[in-house]
Order: structure tokens, then C-alpha cells, then sequence
């Protein structure tokens, strides 16, 4: 993917892009309840996955914030134009594969990609993990069992600066639905006003059926 190298000597938040890079726990990591009811009151009548439709919204939400399409090496700050999306994908046997999505903003487009990778990995596929070389990437995980209150990642080092999204059990709520989603971050690339503009992005594209 392409991307552009970011200037420090004239990026707005180069301090604090050094300042937390210096910390040994650089990540934090924020929770929220997502309103899904317009989405489970459809997805029979319209055959709709809440499953694909979340990684959808979800990639709609990283790409509206240009922080969480930064990431570094070093000194070297990049922020690419589209990302790629890696979701687990649940296998029927309890264990669970990833995959990479070329994220597309048209929805049929990006779900009829999102439909072929998902039928491809259950198909037989190695488990596919990043070896670092990937850095235009987003990591996605669906814990549909746990209607969790908040959530942690697994992190290889404290410069790893991909964000993580993961996202819980549907669950009623009044008279409609909502579920948990957590964005786990570095802080040297974020703030939480991009965290907060993320799931404001994210809710508008899960509502626009």
C-alpha cells in the first residue's frame, strides 16, 4: 500500500511522539457500547452478517482518522492511504486463522471480498500471521461468547503501533441491541480524540444500512 512519510520537524505532535515512545507500556486501550439495533432488526430480511458488517464499519472507522493509519519504524513515521484489514477467522473445530483484507469503502464490494477470504481460510489455510513485515495492516478480533467490559491485547514489543480492534457478544439492550468494542493503541501515534472520532465514524457507518 502507499503512504507518505510524515515530516517531524513540521508534525504538530511530534513531542508527544517522542515522549511516549520512551514509555515501556506505550498502549491504551478504550471500551464502548456500540448501538446495533437498526442491524439486527435487518440482517434476516436483507441477509446481512453482523460479523462482515462489523469489520466493514470497522474499516470505515480506521480510515476516517489519519492517526490510526500512521505507523513508525524508528524515527520514520508513515501514514498510509488505505489499510489492510486482519480479522481471526473462527474455524469450526474451536481454533482460528488470520486473514487479510484489501479494505474497499463501497460495502458490496468489500463483502463480497470479505465472503471469498473468510470461505477461503475455512477452506484449509496456515495460521497466516504477520511476521512484522505488514505494517499497513489493522488487527481484528470477535469475541462472540463474552459481553465483556473492557479488553487487553497481546503486544510482541512496545513499539508495536498496530491498533486492535476487537468486539464482543450482541446483546439486548431496552427494546434494541448493542455490543462491546474496544481500540487498543499507541499512544505516540494517538490521542484519545482520535479514539473518540473512530467510534463516532464506526457507529455511523454501522447504522447506514
Amino acid at each position: 500500500m502507499t503512504g507518505t512519510r510524515v515530516d517531524l520537524a513540521t508534525w504538530s505532535r511530534a513531542e508527544q511522539f517522542q515522549f511516549f515512545r520512551a514509555f515501556e507500556r506505550p498502549h491504551f486501550a478504550t471500551t464502548v457500547r456500540i448501538e446495533v439495533s437498526r442491524l439486527m432488526a435487518q440482517r434476516k430480511a436483507r441477509n446481512i452478517s453482523p460479523f462482515r458488517h462489523a469489520i466493514f464499519a470497522i474499516g470505515t472507522g480506521l480510515h476516517a482518522v489519519p492517526e490510526l493509519r500512521m505507523r513508525f519504524r524508528g524515527d520514520i513515521v508513515t501514514q498510509y492511504d488505505r489499510l489492510q484489514l486482519s480479522p481471526t477467522i473462527p474455524l469450526d473445530n474451536g481454533d482460528f486463522r488470520y486473514t487479510y483484507l484489501q479494505f474497499n469503502p463501497d460495502r458490496a464490494t468489500f463483502e463480497a471480498h470479505t465472503r471469498a477470504k473468510i470461505e477461503e481460510v475455512r477452506a484449509g489455510a496456515p495460521l497466516n500471521a504477520n511476521d512484522g513485515s505488514i505494517q499497513d495492516v489493522a488487527y481484528l478480533s470477535c469475541m462472540p461468547w463474552l459481553d465483556y467490559s473492557s479488553l487487553d491485547n497481546a503486544l510482541p514489543n512496545a513499539d508495536d503501533c498496530i491498533p486492535r480492534v476487537g468486539w464482543g457478544k450482541i446483546v439486548p439492550k431496552g427494546d434494541g441491541f448493542d455490543v462491546a468494542m474496544t481500540i487498543q493503541v499507541h499512544h505516540a501515534l494517538v490521542d484519545g480524540r482520535q479514539v473518540g472520532q473512530f467510534f463516532e465514524a464506526t457507529q455511523s457507518a454501522i447504522n447506514a444500512l
